[in-house]
């Protein structure tokens, strides 16, 4: 019995190592400063959870880094023109160019509705707009929902959040870490994936990205 809690406090402490180490490489990954590539694609998805998303969603679609924008995970509460009001778009490019998607309530449900929206729309590539601690799981799930799709991540610094001491701010460490969890399991569901159907198409591009502290 010695032996044996020995080698459980030896494959818990391994586990634990190998936790805190992969969250350190995670959060050093998500934090560091965007790398910013002029790269356009078919279309554009923002991942609702900040203003500063649909602001900046809005300003790629206006600067033609695709012809049309989907805000995904839309608020049943929140109206048309909430949403024109927030993206800083005039009424007539709103009307034209962006669309609304109100069913998916989290990650998983952002990539089917972004999936249903390539497909209906025949793209073949996608900026991403999301939060930079939210970006790996959402690439994650969006390369399991569209294999075939080329995926241009384009991370948001949320107001306020703390990049370059972000293991001092309370607010940084209680997202990364809550991130962290979630993106186990999606990466775990990837490599599964993967081996039973490896993927042919589809890629995700070099990152990049625009810190935007505004609200």
């Amino acid at each position: 019995m010695s032996r044996l809690w020995k080698t459980i406090a030896v494959v818990a402490a391994a586990g634990l190592s190998a936790g805190v180490l992969g969250f350190a490489l995670f959060a050093a990954s998500v934090m560091r400063t965007p790398v910013a590539a002029d790269e356009k694609a078919d279309g554009i998805i923002v991942l609702t959870g900040g203003q500063s998303r649909i602001k900046e969603g809005a300003r790629l679609l206006k600067d033609g880094y695709g012809s049309r924008l989907l805000i995904s995970g839309v608020n049943a509460r929140t109206g048309q023109a909430d949403l024109i009001r927030l993206s800083g778009l005039d009424s007539q490019m709103f009307t034209c160019c962006v669309d609304l998607g109100y069913t998916a309530l989290d990650t998983i449900g952002n990539a089917s509705e972004a999936h249903t929206w390539a497909r209906a729309n025949g793209y073949r590539s996608l900026v991403v707009v999301t939060s930079n601690y939210h970006m790996p799981r959402t690439l994650v799930e969006l390369s399991r929902a569209m294999p075939d799709v080329r995926l241009i991540p384009h991370a948001v610094t949320p107001a306020g959040f703390e990049t370059q001491t972000w293991w001092w701010s309370p607010l940084a460490m209680r997202n990364l870490v809550a991130e962290y969890v979630k993106f186990l399991p999606s990466a775990a569901r990837l490599a599964l994936q993967l081996a039973v159907t490896p993927f042919e198409r589809g890629s995700v591009a070099t990152a990049n990205g625009n810190n935007d502290h505004k609200t």
